[in-house]
């Protein structure tokens, strides 16, 4: 029986793990995994990461109810990097986004705003 391939989470335990949109290709987020997270994510089908700034494990959308479905998590050829290929509902950034990644560095906006983050983040996370 194969176990699949092992995951180097190297010395700080973290994994960078990409969420694409599954059906578009669309890059909606990036952020880390731990060994934690990642089984979580394999063992209920939806997104967890690991948030360096509060030190704490957390699923996509427990807050804001924009979860992400995972269909397929893919390894990068070091096994040091994911690639979550997700069915998202609503919007992938806590700033109201589709995308994380929705402007361009020279500060035009590209992408969709898909919600009010005042009116879904009582906190401003």
């Amino acid at each position: 029986m194969d176990d699949g391939i092992a995951i180097d989470f190297g010395e700080d335990g973290l994994v960078p793990a990409v969420a694409q949109d599954a059906e578009t290709g669309d890059v909606l987020m990036l952020a880390y995994v731990s060994p934690e997270a990642f089984e979580r994510t394999r063992e209920t089908g939806r997104a967890h990461y690991y948030s360096r700034s509060r030190d704490e494990l957390w699923e996509k959308g427990t807050t804001s109810g924009h979860i992400q479905n995972v269909e397929e998590v893919r390894v990068d050829c070091d096994a040091d990097t994911l690639l979550y290929l997700v069915d998202q509902e609503g919007g992938a950034c806590h700033t109201g986004y589709r995308s994380c990644f929705y402007r361009t560095v020279e500060g035009e906006t590209v992408g969709e705003r898909v919600f009010d983050p005042e009116a879904v983040y009582e906190s401003g996370d």
